[in-house]
């Protein structure tokens, strides 16, 4: 049986109005799990809870602890961003002031949805100007590139450690997003993406007018990225409480041929640039 293609909806409420979460979510543990996990007999084994207990618990045991919290953080409701009071600078301290009203969301995925070891999370606000991000990245080893560069951008970065965003407007045709790249020396890289044409080389020369910030915490083996992002550069309508964007988040890590790649929703194929399997992003007050 091929599982690669069960998968965790985007939107649970779109693709099962009537049946909610739950059968998706079963749908995932079964195959994960596999589908002699079923217990033989539940109603024997929960004669007073009944079935569903006793069939949640056998699968979770089977798929382990790690595919459930993949499960759950694959996209199951939009990313919500609340608004900062003020604009502020970059620290890529997660212990920072302004980052304590942004609960920090877990992306443990790989690109078929299996958890990954390249797990990371990440935080996010916004103000009337940016949006902001901080990236929380756990490693053994990094890959980075020799000479970096962070006073101009580093064409291909995505071929070293890096942490990037893939946004769009709502209002945008699906292939038409923006990309932002940031790496644990604080290189960076933005690029305007078209899917009908993926001109690289005018994909990077443009300039969104982003900044990042890095650091890299060698005690504790964590790297911390940090990204202000300038709304305008992906949506010319002014920001308010509500407005949506289509989402998603990525880490690569290690060395060919073992690179791997995390995020927080499934692309369910090798590419990044599946901009029909973004989430979404939601501007809170």
């Amino acid at each position: 049986m091929k599982h690669a293609a069960i998968f965790f909806p985007a939107n649970p409420r779109k693709t099962e109005p009537r049946r909610g979460w739950a059968p998706a979510l079963l749908r995932v543990l079964v195959a994960r799990a596999g589908p002699f996990a079923l217990p033989a007999n539940p109603r024997k084994t929960e004669p007073r809870r009944g079935w569903a207990p006793a069939l949640l618990r056998v699968l979770v045991a089977r798929a382990g602890p790690f595919a459930l919290l993949a499960v759950l953080n694959a996209q199951t409701a939009p990313i919500h961003s609340k608004r900062a009071a003020k604009s502020f600078e970059l620290t890529a301290n997660p212990a920072a002031a302004q980052w304590k009203k942004a609960p920090p969301i877990q992306a443990a995925i790989d690109p078929f949805g299996k958890p990954s070891p390249g797990r990371f999370e990440f935080r996010t606000l916004w103000t009337a100007t940016d949006l902001y991000f901080l990236f929380t990245c756990p490693y053994d080893t990094l890959n980075l590139k020799p000479d970096p560069s962070t006073d101009q951008e580093t064409n291909e970065l995505w071929n070293w450690d890096v942490t990037e965003i893939f946004i769009g407007a709502d209002t945008d045709p699906e292939h038409r997003y923006r990309e932002y790249q940031v790496s644990p020396q604080g290189e960076w890289v933005d690029l305007d993406i078209d899917r009908t044409s993926m001109d690289g080389k005018k994909a990077w020369l443009w300039n969104s007018g982003f900044a990042v910030k890095a650091r890299i915490d060698a005690a504790k083996k964590i790297w911390y990225g940090e990204m202000r992002i300038p709304i305008a550069s992906i949506d010319k309508r002014p920001p308010e409480p509500g407005r949506q964007f289509r989402i998603n988040l990525f880490r690569l890590t290690g060395q060919a041929p073992n690179r791997q790649s995390t995020m927080w929703t499934p692309t369910m194929n090798r590419s990044h640039h599946t901009p029909e399997k973004f989430g979404r992003l939601l501007l809170e007050r």
